[in-house]
């Protein structure tokens, strides 16, 4: 029997343990997709205590501990931290095969050099040990994220954010690249009632009044050159139905002027003002060679009782099983037609889509980019060993997956990179397997590549940072 998570952790063949401790563990991070908070990062403050670093904003585990009957109050609410790590640690036992396990025990491992199992009965003692590794010094963001051998991330930021605080951390100096990804989500949910108290928003940061389609363009234009001028390589979009529903110029402008005025809408002109924006955005993002990155899927806040009480994204979202190839492949086949479909990844939360997505990549590829279209890593509620195999080995059925290009954490933690080495483990197993099954040589100028590239140089050249 093997040591509970040894350095062979997940590794089950002699191949995939030589490429893994040869060549992974000492390669960059370039986090290109997470919800790091730059102004974070720049104020450099040190965390209190490991329950601040571990549970604060992070909705898998809140979800976790509800599974387990743990009252609001010791999420999210009042209870003191040390409460809600020990009721972390009251649910972690019930959660074998569930990745926060393996993570958690990650970050113990190489954050805090405690080997111990938490549970009820070591939590006070990994409670004391991790906080004085705190108290000691090097927790504090910066610290982490250079310990973590990060090359590079790109935080996911409104087209309305100041960026004021990327700036400063450019302008000081900090040797790791922190770049802003533009996520006009707001401006497209015309559907929604905040929808025009953002277009004041946005105009009043922009310097643009925006009272038709035409201004909303000019507002977008000019933040977009605020991001690229802030080193942006990327925009992000979000998606719970992914729309097509195209229409000429005018009938957007004409629809955008009545939701302007408060008109209600109905979901074909809301459909078709996304469809139209979502045009003109993918062509400046070909103009500015930034990738496109389209999350598909979620079903986001369902639980309204529960929602109203703690906030938005606070962990009751789900996946959703809206029809995705037609919409998406017309979207994509618009942009082409005039050969401006940007560099885009492809994520759906939903693994059903795997194929689809896998499939609907190789329909757009070309000479410009290596594998131009991206089927995106095991997402969300698919990070998990089975989820980033399935995806993996969908992408090698039906594409490249030597030119794939690897893990984001999509985090709010500062402790979340060891999920970078989880998938570089699960990558090595995987190619591995397949090497000892004699599916693929054993010739070791290739593999060092294969692993190399899609663990950090693909994501480099890709993003072009």
């Amino acid at each position: 029997m093997r040591r509970f998570m040894d350095e062979d952790f997940m590794l089950y063949n002699d191949t995939a343990k030589r490429l893994y401790h040869r060549y992974a563990p000492t390669l960059p991070i370039f986090d290109y997709h997470c919800h790091l908070s730059a102004r974070e990062i720049y104020e450099n403050r040190p965390a209190e205590n490991i329950a601040q670093l571990w549970l604060g904003g992070d909705h898998y585990k809140w979800r976790a501990m509800r599974a387990n009957g743990i009252s609001e109050e010791r999420i999210t609410g009042s209870a003191s931290d040390y409460e809600k790590f020990e009721a972390y640690a009251e649910t972690l036992p019930y959660a074998a095969g569930n990745p926060l396990y393996h993570w958690s025990h990650l970050e113990l491992q190489r954050y805090f050099h405690i080997d111990k199992v938490l549970g009820p009965s070591t939590c006070r003692e990994i409670w004391e040990e991790a906080n004085a590794a705190i108290q000691s010094g090097g927790f504090t963001p910066r610290r982490l994220i250079m310990s973590s051998n990060v090359y590079g991330m790109c935080t996911t930021e409104d087209p309305a954010d100041s960026l004021e605080y990327h700036r400063k951390l450019a302008e000081e100096g900090f040797p790791v690249k922190v770049l802003p990804a533009m996520r006009p989500d707001s401006a497209l949910e015309i559907e929604k009632k905040p929808w025009r108290d953002y277009m004041r928003k946005l105009g009043s940061v922009s310097g643009v009044e925006i009272r038709s389609f035409q201004d909303l363009k000019n507002a977008l234009e000019i933040r977009m050159d605020a991001f690229g001028a802030s080193g942006c390589v990327a925009a992000d979009h979000g998606f719970e139905r992914f729309m097509w529903a195209p229409v000429p110029e005018a009938a957007a402008e004409e629809i955008f002027r009545r939701a302007i005025e408060g008109e209600d809408l109905g979901q074909e002109e809301v459909d078709a003002y996304k469809s139209a924006l979502m045009v003109w955005l993918g062509r400046e993002y070909s103009r500015r060679k930034w990738a496109m990155e389209l999350h598909m899927g979620p079903v986001r806040s369902r639980n309204t009782r529960m929602v109203a009480c703690v906030g938005e994204a606070t962990g009751f979202d789900s996946i959703g099983d809206h029809p995705l190839a037609v919409p998406l492949a017309a979207y994509m086949d618009e942009l082409e037609k005039t050969r401006q479909l940007p560099k885009t990844i492809l994520f759906s939360i939903n693994n059903r889509d795997n194929m689809v997505l896998a499939t609907m990549a190789g329909n757009f590829q070309d000479s410009s980019v290596p594998s131009k279209i991206q089927m995106g890593t095991a997402w969300w509620f698919q990070d998990h060993r089975d989820g980033m195999e399935e995806q993996m080995k969908n992408l090698a059925n039906e594409g490249l997956l030597g030119r794939f290009i690897g893990m984001l954490t999509d985090s709010r933690s500062f402790l979340s990179y060891p999920r970078h080495e989880y998938f570089r483990r699960i990558l090595c197993n995987l190619v591995g397997n397949w090497v000892e099954m004699g599916e693929f040589p054993e010739d070791e100028t290739i593999l060092k590549k294969m692993i190399s590239d899609i663990s950090f140089y693909n994501a480099k050249a890709y993003f072009d940072v």
